[in-house]
C-alpha cells in the first residue's frame, strides 16, 4: 500500500474518494453507508452546492473502488436520485454489486416540486458476494420524521434514518465507511452505535464540520 493515510479507524480524510479508496487495503471495511451526489445540480436557498453534483465522471470509479474495499459477503447502502436511477444501477452492476433491496423514506413535508410534490428519498441495498441472513430483518420503509433544516449541509440526512441501517447491516466494532461524508451524519450514527468509522470528504468546509461533530463525545 503506497501513500495510504496512517489511520483508517475513526478518522475523516479530506480528499476525493476516487483517489483515496484505491490506496486502502482491499476487504478492509465491513459496511458502507453513503449519500453520494444525485447529479441534480442542486443549490440550496442560501446558495450552497454539493461537489461533483454536475457530472457523472466519478460515479463508476467510486463504486468500483467501494466494491474493492468492502469485505466479501457484506452490504452497502447507497442513497441516489431517482431521475438518474438507471445510471446508479448501471454503476452498481459494473462494480460487481448485486441489488438485493430498496428503501423508501417518506417525509411529512414537501422538499421540492415538479410535476408532483417531492415527499420521499430512496436508497438501494447492495451486496458483495452472498452476505448471511441477519438475525433481525429491517423494513424497507423508514419514516423520515425529523427535518434537519440542512443546517450543516445542503442535503443533510437525519440520524434517525441512518441509525436503523447501521444496526441492521453491521455489528458492534465493525468498520463503517462513508466515502461521501458530507457533514458526517452517517459516521456520527456509527459512532453512537459502537462501530468504528471512516469518512472521506472532498469539500474542505464540510470536512471541517464533520470532523468537529465526530470529535464530540458520543
Amino acid at each position: 500500500m503506497t501513500n495510504s493515510p496512517p489511520a483508517l479507524h475513526n478518522t475523516i480524510i479530506n480528499g476525493d474518494c476516487v483517489s483515496v479508496l484505491p490506496q486502502l487495503d482491499p476487504g478492509s471495511v465491513n459496511f458502507i453507508l453513503t449519500d453520494p451526489p444525485y447529479v441534480a445540480r442542486y443549490k440550496s436557498r442560501d446558495g450552497r452546492t454539493v461537489p461533483n453534483d454536475d457530472n457523472f465522471a466519478w460515479l463508476k470509479p467510486a463504486f468500483t473502488a467501494m466494491y474493492r474495499i468492502l469485505k466479501r459477503d457484506s452490504f452497502c447502502v447507497s442513497f441516489y436520485g431517482w431521475p438518474n436511477a438507471h445510471r446508479f444501477v448501471e454503476a452498481y452492476h459494473a462494480a460487481g454489486f448485486h441489488v438485493v433491496g430498496h428503501f423508501v423514506f417518506p417525509k411529512h413535508y414537501t422538499s421540492g416540486k415538479g410535476r408532483v410534490r417531492y415527499q420521499h428519498e430512496c436508497a438501494y441495498l447492495l451486496a458483495k458476494g452472498r452476505p448471511p441472513e441477519r438475525a433481525q430483518l429491517i423494513g424497507d420503509v423508514i419514516p423520515w420524521r425529523t427535518y434537519t433544516h440542512n443546517r450543516l449541509h445542503p442535503t443533510q440526512k437525519p440520524l434517525a434514518i441512518l441509525t436503523p441501517l447501521i444496526e441492521a447491516f453491521s455489528d458492534p466494532g465493525d468498520l463503517v465507511l462513508d466515502p461521501f461524508t458530507g457533514s458526517g451524519s452517517s459516521l456520527l450514527a456509527a459512532k453512537k452505535l459502537g462501530r468504528s468509522w471512516l469518512g472521506i470528504e472532498l469539500d474542505a468546509r464540510y470536512h471541517a464540520i464533520a470532523s468537529e461533530r465526530l470529535e464530540q463525545p458520543a
